[in-house]
């Protein structure tokens, strides 16, 4: 029985059944420009609200190496956002072996970000570039997340390995990475063979996938050479069909 998680719609081609590859890699400049038509208050709001993240409660580690917020949306015919209901996160243990099968609440996205002329340009943008069909992708699931790293303890990006969400397409963009080493994203088909591998780098930089053509992973991080603790902070996107 195929789990709830993952019952998502088939990839389908286009009209002259060409399938668009899995996955594409925009450059920084895609976000920033969708971003530089705001008010620069806006943008700072957006980046600056990764310093105002809870610690996830759910790593089972005596020191939080991960901090974040969570919050799902409908996407508005004119491209705005509707906060949906605040509820917890889910995904199924055949996706997550780490914290599959488990209601995980985090806080929610704070109202400001929420509300933000921000987000919704960085959704609108992503949205319009999915690599396939976007028809019926009414929904998303925004996630903050910032991993650190000290000399004691490496920061797990993806603890649950070489995965899939359970989603239909899902955005990686990454907004800081201040004194970092390691954090490759690596992806991989459907029979686990490698075929991309890149260090994002530049803030806005972002990966957008087809979660069911494809496996990801990130390696862990660890501070750079000099620096006592690392910061790396992604924005990610998970676009999908509400249903009603």
């Amino acid at each position: 029985m195929t789990p709830a998680s993952l019952r998502v719609p088939e990839q389908p081609g286009t009209a002259d059944g060409h399938v668009p590859p899995p996955f594409v890699h925009f450059p920084a400049d895609l976000l920033a420009g969708a971003l530089g038509a705001l008010p620069p208050a806006a943008v700072t709001l957006f980046t600056e609200s990764w310093n105002d993240l809870p610690a996830d409660a759910h790593l089972g580690t005596d020191t939080p190496y991960r901090f974040r917020r969570y919050s799902r949306f409908r996407i508005l015919p004119n491209g705005g956002l509707e906060r949906l209901p605040h509820a917890a996160f889910f995904q199924d243990a055949a996706v997550n072996r780490v914290n599959g099968g488990v209601d995980r609440m985090f806080a929610p996205l704070a109202e400001g970000v929420a509300a933000g002329a921000a987000l919704a340009a960085v959704v609108r943008t992503l949205r319009e570039r999915l690599p396939g069909p976007r028809e019926g992708m009414d929904g998303c699931g925004v996630h903050q997340i910032r991993v650190v790293a000290t000399r004691d303890a490496e920061g797990h990006p993806a603890p649950e390995g070489v995965h899939q969400d359970g989603h239909c397409y899902v955005a990686q963009v990454l907004i800081r990475r201040e004194g970092v080493e390691g954090a490759d994203s690596r992806l991989y088909d459907l029979e686990r063979e490698p075929v991309h591998e890149a260090l994002l780098t530049t803030p806005f930089e972002t990966i957008v996938l087809d979660d069911r053509r494809v496996f990801h992973g990130v390696t862990p991080i660890r501070p750079a050479a000099g620096a006592e603790r690392g910061v790396r902070d992604m924005l990610l996107v998970d676009f999908f069909p509400l249903g009603d």
